[in-house]
């Protein structure tokens, strides 16, 4: 009798568990969410929460991105010159609030080699956002900490709502990234249209920076939506899940000036031998409708000088990449959410660091399978990189293909 009591608890102990799961996944199913980093996450369906009254909420969430692909050796297209099987990205992510509904927190920490900036530097950079705000409306809120500046839409966009496995080469080289100062949000409506303005004073020096020198940054973006908001946020996710009804446009414009800049891409990059001021100007476009998606973006970076100088051979030791960025990408998603997407990209330097930068261009062709929309998704892409050196006797021209697959998994 013993045992046949305690089968039968094992067996309802099981079919309970069963239920739960099920019952959790259908509605993580329905609840999927845009992800957002310019502010925190309150109502959340589809993660960890832990509520006290309503004086203090915290949401937990996860995500990782488990990739492999390979790269083919220059102008060999059949032979593979390296494999890359890791984990790309692995994040937690904290968002809530405490005392009322108008003080709220941010933060994100990240543990993947990729995420902590070990490949370009020798200091583990786990904090990648740490940022609190408050909301004197829906409309108008203030932020103090660390963010990702208001920069170009696709280095906005989080990583876990992008329809390729990476950004293109045009935010590798020109985004304004994160950093850690005074951040302002304001939208307003104009009849159907939509306003939304955003600025940033900051540090300039990055995330997690020491302090460097009297310089900051001054960041400040417009964006127009003239038929009005985008679906669930849909205009800072790539791709349209959403499947808008009607036609939805945004139209967007960022100025930043980094004055006496401390590393070679402002926010990003080698510590620079001496300060140098860095102007950034972008410019988008994004449009969504039906299951078809088009984004483009313009970025032109100047400096007050782009050349450091060895003190010993007065010859270049540092140059600063000066020019324009273009990227382009369009896609559609079909009604059994699978999607394809095109992007062309290219870099062209300024004349007078042509010679020490080569142009650039990136043509991809991707395909993504929405699990359950971004949280859950398997990718593939394959690319083709091109950079074509003026300066001759310096480099030779690269012609590669990438291949590579990516799974993404979060709540």
């Amino acid at each position: 009798m013993k045992k046949l009591f305690l089968s039968k608890v094992y067996n309802l102990r099981n079919a309970l568990a069963i239920k739960v799961l099920l019952m959790f996944f259908v509605s993580f199913q329905s609840q999927a969410q845009v992800e957002s980093d310019e502010r925190a996450l309150i109502d959340v369906q589809d993660g960890i929460s832990i509520k006290k009254d309503d004086k203090f909420l915290l949401n937990l969430r996860f995500r990782m991105q488990n990739r492999l692909g390979f790269t083919t050796v220059s102008n060999e297209p059949l032979k593979v010159e390296s494999f890359e099987a890791r984990v790309r990205r692995m994040r937690l992510r904290f968002d809530g609030f405490v005392v009322n509904k108008k003080l709220q927190y941010y933060f994100q920490l990240s543990f993947s080699r990729a995420d902590q900036d070990l490949e370009s530097g020798t200091i583990a950079q786990i904090i990648r956002d740490a940022i609190l705000y408050y909301n004197f409306s829906n409309n108008f809120y203030i932020g103090f900490g660390q963010s990702k500046l208001p920069g170009n839409r696709q280095r906005v966009n989080s990583s876990g709502n992008l329809q390729f496995t990476d950004r293109s080469i045009v935010n590798a080289s020109f985004n304004i990234d994160r950093d850690f100062g005074l951040f302002s949000y304001y939208s307003f409506h104009t009849g159907r249209a939509q306003w939304r303005t955003k600025l940033a004073l900051t540090s300039g020096d990055g995330r997690n920076a020491s302090p460097i020198n009297n310089g900051l940054a001054y960041t400040g973006r417009l964006e127009f939506l003239p038929f009005g908001p985008f679906k669930d946020n849909g205009d800072f996710s790539e791709g349209d899940l959403e499947r808008e009804e009607t036609p939805k446009i945004s139209l967007a414009s960022t100025i930043s000036f980094n004055n006496k800049a401390s590393r070679v891409s402002g926010q990003l990059g080698s510590a620079l031998r001496e300060n140098r001021d860095l102007t950034t100007f972008i410019a988008e476009f994004f449009f969504k409708y039906r299951g078809w998606a088009l984004a483009a973006e313009w970025i032109d970076r100047t400096s007050s000088n782009p050349f450091i100088l060895d003190q010993e051979t007065n010859t270049p030791a540092q140059i600063i990449l000066e020019g324009t960025g273009f990227n382009s990408q369009l896609s559609y998603l079909f009604k059994n959410n699978f999607e394809l997407a095109l992007r062309f990209a290219s870099i062209k330097p300024a004349n007078r660091v042509i010679d020490w930068h080569p142009e650039r261009e990136e043509y991809l062709l991707g395909g993504t399978y929405y699990v359950n929309k971004h949280r859950i998704k398997v990718q593939l892409n394959i690319g083709k990189y091109y950079d074509r050196n003026t300066l001759i006797s310096m480099r030779s021209d690269r012609d590669r293909w990438v291949v590579m697959t990516q799974v993404e998994f979060g709540i």
